[in-house]
């Protein structure tokens, strides 16, 4: 019973996120909105439930069934990845090293802004 009632709560929080992103006009898919949510609660309460930690510990545990659908793709599409792959695999490299510079440029930023020596000044 506990699964259940912590599916239904992340069901519930997805469902709000899509309700939301359509009143809202966002362009952020309602999951992820559904996810901040849930993560701002969480933060508010300063605990996870027992219903919810059951079904997320569950559900992680076959998180590995997420990627046949991605695997079922590329699979039909192989025609095309072969055609494209130079594009493709210029995309994936520099989208790797856009993001771990940006990634690096904010942590740097971030440590500066909050290290004791920055406070006092």
């Amino acid at each position: 019973m506990k699964f259940v009632l912590g599916f239904a709560i992340l069901l519930a929080y997805q469902l709000l996120g899509e309700i939301l992103v359509i009143l809202l006009e966002l362009s952020v898919s309602g999951p992820v909105i559904g996810l901040l949510l849930l993560l701002a609660t969480l933060i508010v309460r300063g605990q996870v439930g027992e219903s919810l930690n059951t079904s997320s510990s569950h559900l992680l545990g076959h998180l590995s069934l997420m990627f046949i659908p991605a695997g079922v793709g590329l699979m039909t599409h192989y025609k095309l990845l072969a055609q494209e792959w130079l594009a493709i695999s210029i995309g994936l490299v520099a989208g790797t090293l856009i993001m771990l510079f940006s990634c690096a440029l904010i942590m740097q930023l971030m440590a500066k802004l909050f290290t004791p020596e920055a406070i006092d000044d």
